[in-house]
């Protein structure tokens, strides 16, 4: 099976990684490390797939910090890429750990239905994503592929209540 740009597969390793690596991370790049910021990226460490804002805070609870410092917060985080920013199309932002280079490199399945996510290991060769490049000019391309579609779950409940 072909995986994500010729690179090993992506793995959930990332979830492991320790909450002192992520931040000696954020120390090396002269951030404070707040308990919001450790918070959020615990919480990130912990889940496999992106979560929006609301997800985060209500994983948080309230005590730990308000909505309004969650979204300042990831978009710290982003700014210093140490988290991954999605867009699924229904117009919610959604938060993942990013991966260190390539490593974090992967696409995903979205239910257009329930929202479920599936990560992807598959993608498009390099070979492919060099041609497209030379072909209009452009160098140092690389891209994001989120595919659509609706789960097993969703396409059942969809059959049974459409027979009723």
């Amino acid at each position: 099976m072909k995986t994500c740009c010729d690179h090993p597969p992506h793995s959930r390793r990332l979830i492991q990684t320790p909450l002192v690596e992520l931040t000696d991370q954020l120390r090396r790049s002269a951030r404070k490390i707040t308990a919001p910021r450790q918070a959020i990226l615990e919480v990130l460490r912990r889940h496999q797939h992106p979560l929006t804002n609301k997800e985060i805070h209500l994983a948080l609870g309230k005590e730990e910090c308000d909505l309004a410092t969650v979204y300042r917060n990831l978009r710290t985080l982003e700014g210093m890429r140490m988290v991954a920013r999605f867009d699924f199309g229904d117009g919610v932002a959604r938060y993942e750990l990013a991966g260190a280079g390539d490593e974090g490199h992967h696409h995903h399945l979205v239910c257009t239905h329930c929202t479920r996510v599936v990560e992807l290991t598959e993608c498009l060769p390099r070979q492919m994503e060099q041609e497209i490049a030379e072909r209009h000019g452009f160098s140092q391309v690389t891209h994001r592929l989120e595919f659509f579609g609706v789960c097993n779950r969703c396409r059942g409940s969809h059959t049974t209540s459409l027979v009723k």
